[in-house]
């Protein structure tokens, strides 16, 4: 049966859903941040730079773009309920693992155990919400998983900071995989709310290879996967070079730095809020994601190359942060109508590997402009970047259109 034929379900099923999907989602975005905010006391602890700090992350998410990919398959053939459990497990035993490690090298190993945990959430999460949520209330659904990832990031530090001030960083990890070991006996308990069936087995013989590789030949798949590269670019420049760039054009306060990105990530929140009502209609969702990002990509060049006193820096990271936000629900609902019904987990997870790709390789290029001291570049880079996202939302939807059109 198709969403048409089927009765709406009621609400409160679909919240339920969203709920725990979100919750999962949000253990997702605080792991990924489990060793940044440590830098300092991880440091002084192994006796190493924070270029080997760094490459923990280089690690931590080229291992999490190959799961990614590789779990998609998994999930459409075994369904996303058994792969969360074992991605929401891997997280909390990587957290113990950082916890009790005694070199640079223990550190190094559980960044690949954490890697693989974090690699299986999008595809799991999609499917799910895709399968389980009525087309009604997807954008809503959409909403709060953006929004629960940010907060997962706004948790990280939040959590991680006080409890090392006040004991010390393993202690501080031990949270953190109590933490995630907490997130996953919930879902656990609630798992008749997140089952999902398996799609059926294709025929027989070769036709299986063809089958589950046939997404590969959409032009939207891989129009997909360049927009989430880029946004993955963009939102890791505001992650980590942006605040400091600012700081060095328009002499902000060390004070104001250190709030730009916590302003940015709860203005994005709030952003996504708005957008998943703004995603109600699927037909618009390409002019709410250009606006969005051209709107950011405005901003961006007003704090590159304006003259602004210090007190409008964060205010105009909030504002990039709302309107950026705002986009999400509707980039969403773009990759939904480009996946096919019988490869969904694939789809994501080749689609998403973007984000982990983005992640790994924008941050190496934008940081040799900070060396070089060219922090307007490091702007006008971000704000290329959001002007690539504009063109790339009406891509995806022609693309899609162009692989609907008979042959």
């Amino acid at each position: 049966m198709n969403s048409l034929t089927m009765p709406v379900p009621h609400w409160r099923k679909d919240a339920s859903v969203i709920g725990l999907v979100g919750l999962a989602h949000c253990i997702s975005h605080f792991s990924q941040l489990l060793l940044p905010p440590l830098f300092p006391w991880l440091k002084d602890a192994f006796q190493v730079t924070y270029t080997q700090l760094g490459f923990l992350l280089t690690i931590f998410f080229v291992v999490s773009c190959v799961v990614q990919t590789l779990s998609g398959f998994l999930v459409d053939r075994y369904g996303p309920r058994p792969i969360l459990f074992a991605g929401l497990g891997l997280l909390g035993v990587a957290a113990l693992g950082y916890a009790s490690s005694q070199s640079y090298g223990m550190l190094a190993g559980w960044s690949v155990v954490a890697g693989i945990g974090n690699g299986v959430f999008h595809p799991v999460d999609y499917t799910m919400i895709n399968r389980r949520v009525a087309k009604q209330r997807l954008g809503h659904a959409y909403s709060v998983h953006g929004i629960t990832g940010s907060l997962g990031w706004a948790l990280a530090p939040a959590l991680l900071v006080p409890l090392t001030l006040a004991w010390s960083w393993r202690v501080a990890l031990v949270v953190a995989a109590a933490l995630a070991f907490t997130v996953l006996a919930i879902v656990w308990l609630w798992r008749d709310e997140l089952r999902v069936d398996k799609l059926p087995e294709p025929a027989a013989g070769g036709a299986v290879q063809e089958h589950s590789l046939a997404f590969l030949r959409l032009p939207a798949v891989w129009v997909c996967f360049a927009f989430f590269f880029f946004y993955a670019g963009a939102l890791s420049v505001v992650q980590t070079f942006a605040p400091q760039a600012a700081r060095e054009l328009h002499a902000v306060p060390p004070s104001l730095v250190a709030i730009c990105l916590t302003v940015y990530m709860l203005c994005s929140a709030g952003g996504t809020v708005v957008g998943g009502f703004l995603a109600s209609d699927p037909q618009r969702a390409e002019r709410i994601v250009g606006l969005a990002f051209g709107a950011a990509a405005a901003v961006a060049l007003a704090v590159g190359f304006g003259h602004l006193p210090a007190l409008a820096v964060p205010v105009l990271f909030g504002a990039m942060g709302f309107v950026s936000g705002m986009a999400g629900p509707s980039r969403d609902l773009l990759v939904k109508a480009s996946a096919p019904d019988n490869a969904t987990g694939r789809v994501y997870g080749v689609v998403y590997s973007g984000l982990d790709i983005g992640q790994a390789l924008v941050p190496l290029i934008v940081g040799a402009l900070m060396d070089h001291g060219a922090y307007r570049s490091v702007w006008l880079a971000l704000a290329l970047l959001q002007g690539v996202l504009v063109v790339s939302a009406f891509n995806v939807r022609r693309a899609r259109r162009t692989a609907l059109q008979p042959a």
